[in-house]
């Protein structure tokens, strides 16, 4: 079963410190979303840092959750699904950055199926992009 990747570069009318302030606080990223997301462990040295570990909940009574493994502040995020989801080989990164007073943010995401049920990773690849991206989108145009 082949490997799934979402990249996603998205322009927001505002400094990187920010942009980077509401995306990486955990539950302020799930009103972007539109899911539910709870810290349920805390970083070391930041709150939303490495270590931490959120709870994402989409719909009701479906959960997982997600850990940061990188986290370098106006910079970067990375996390992975650690528990409760279809998936494998998960990798979210978020690379932040500035241009004329403008912040660039390119999130990448990388996945494998768990089980290989035909079209699966392409079906959850797609809904994924347009729920994360529409959700991105919606955020930006407050900065208009």
């Amino acid at each position: 079963m082949a490997s799934q990747f979402i990249q996603m570069n998205v322009t927001f009318n505002a400094p990187v410190s920010e942009v980077f302030a509401q995306l990486s606080d955990h539950e302020k990223m799930g009103a972007v979303l539109g899911a539910k997301v709870k810290r349920v462990k805390d970083g070391k040295g930041n709150v939303n840092g490495v270590g931490s570990v959120r709870r994402i909940t989409p719909v009701p009574l479906a959960d997982f959750e997600e850990t940061v493994t990188a986290f370098e502040p106006n910079k970067l995020i990375e996390y992975t699904v650690t528990k409760g989801s279809p998936l494998k080989n998960h990798l979210g990164r978020m690379v932040f950055s500035e241009n004329n007073g403008k912040t660039q943010l390119h999130y990448t995401i990388q996945f494998d199926m768990k089980l290989p049920i035909p079209l699966s990773g392409l079906l959850l690849k797609t809904i994924l992009e347009k729920l994360i991206l529409g959700g991105l989108q919606k955020f930006g145009k407050q900065y208009n």
